[in-house]
């Protein structure tokens, strides 16, 4: 355990971060996997729907730090191509 006082602040800064970024990708995880059920279902509509909430989020999370910009690409680009291959 720490002794000093700012190494001390830091270990709870840190604890604060990691559960706001741990947080953050959970949300992200969630509306892929809302995407990628609704591409598993064939359902052309939802997973229109789904594909727009979903990159704002991800957009969200790149912006945050939560995600480097190519990552957030990355995972944008192959949900929009699954989606449109419905």
């Amino acid at each position: 355990m720490a002794n000093i006082k700012s190494a001390k602040k830091r270990i709870l800064v840190n604890q604060t971060k990691a559960a706001r970024n741990k947080a953050i990708k959970s949300r992200v995880k969630t509306s892929i996997k809302k995407v990628e059920a609704a591409v598993a279902a064939k359902d052309s509509a939802a997973a229109k729907a789904a594909l727009l909430s979903t990159i704002s989020e991800i957009d969200k999370a790149a912006s945050k730090g939560v995600y480097h910009k190519n990552t957030a690409s990355r995972k944008v680009s192959r949900l929009s191509k699954a989606v449109n291959n419905i």
